[in-house]
């Protein structure tokens, strides 16, 4: 299966796109709160930039400092439940520093199958078999064979590809004579997943764990950010490393424009969590297209759909994932900046594919 052209776009992506003189519905991408088509959000953005500036190039460190980005930190991890948190310039770079302050004191390290790169140090490879529950299953068999121990998991909030929304609750089960650590990447939950836009911390602060959460918040959020998640001391140990100290941060007209406009982001979570349950009404439980949870994206596995839609004025996901190697991910994505007439638009397309 070869990829299709890609559309190379000359404007900004929002409920639609232009190309070659045809306007197309746009269900792809990962910006499941539609941030990007609030035209208050982008004022706020541009307020923001005038009040701080375009970048803020020095580390965090620095003896000059823009206070916006501890009052981004201290306003984040109440809202997610955590101590603390520490804002990065990318999500990947969240990942790859919590991942290398956790790493060197595990003795033990469970990869769920589907665990995003941003989170494996080098060396690290995810469980070979992709089944979830068959990890599971590993985790707790050798959790019993092992002597005490310090155990690390790394797993997704959700695997954004098939799609599915991981549960947890297992970890309860495990052997408590193990200090167990659990990092997930919560990208593809920020905005969508968990207690209202602050992703999956508050859901799973009860594990008997040390947890800890990075992902990237370009998505849900639409903030070109990253953010780690976690109680006090690792916070104050990954904020002590070269790769934060060293690093520029994110800009901050993005993070001031994300603590005036709250109200805008709920109205955004309010619309997109309307959006998923019209249009999973209306395609009832039709087998064809895997969904789960709150999770606004439809996977389908028939190839010659993406075609077909495109012919009737929609774009859907299609690209091999994360290798060139991989198959294709195909996925239909719903998100807040779509209308009712859009839904129904797209349903009606399903079902001729049907």
């Amino acid at each position: 299966m070869t990829l299709q052209k890609p559309f190379d776009l000359h404007s900004k992506i929002g409920r639609t796109v232009f190309h070659e003189g045809r306007e197309f519905l746009y269900f792809s991408g990962t910006a499941y709160l539609g941030m990007g088509s609030v035209g208050d959000f982008e004022k706020l953005v541009i307020e923001g930039i005038s009040k701080y500036g375009i970048s803020h190039g020095l580390s965090r460190v620095n003896n000059v400092r823009l206070s916006v980005y501890e009052q981004f930190e201290v306003f984040f991890a109440e809202k997610a439940k955590a101590e603390k948190s520490l804002v990065l310039s990318s999500g990947f770079l969240a990942g790859t520093a919590a991942i290398s302050y956790l790493r060197k004191d595990a003795h033990q390290i469970f990869i769920a199958p589907d665990t995003h790169p941003a989170v494996l140090a080098e060396g690290l490879h995810p469980f070979p078999d992709p089944n979830f529950d068959y990890w599971i299953g590993y985790c707790k068999e050798t959790c019993e064979r092992l002597p005490t121990s310090n155990i690390l998991i790394l797993a997704n909030a959700v695997d954004p590809l098939k799609p599915a929304v991981h549960d947890f609750d297992w970890i309860r089960k495990l052997p408590s004579r193990h200090h167990y650590t659990l990092l997930i990447d919560d990208s593809h939950a920020f905005g969508v997943l968990g207690e209202d836009i602050f992703g999956t911390y508050s859901q799973w602060k009860t594990l008997p764990i040390n947890l800890v959460i990075s992902g990237s918040l370009g998505k849900g959020l639409s903030l070109p950010a990253g953010i780690i998640l976690a109680n006090e001391k690792t916070i104050s140990g990954i904020s002590q490393m070269p790769i934060f100290r060293a690093s520029s941060p994110p800009s901050p007209g993005f993070l001031y424009a994300f603590l005036q406009g709250q109200h805008l982001f709920q109205k955004q979570k309010e619309k997109s969590r309307s959006n998923l349950s019209l249009f999973k009404n209306l395609l009832g439980e039709h087998s064809s297209l895997q969904q789960s949870g709150d999770f606004p994206v439809f996977s389908f596995p028939d190839q010659n759909w993406v075609s077909v839609l495109e012919e009737a004025g929609i774009i859907v996901s299609s690209f091999p994932y994360p290798k060139p190697t991989d198959p294709f991910a195909n996925r239909i994505v719903v998100s807040g900046c779509h209308d009712e007439s859009d839904i129904l638009i797209l349903h009606k397309a399903i079902t001729s594919l049907i």
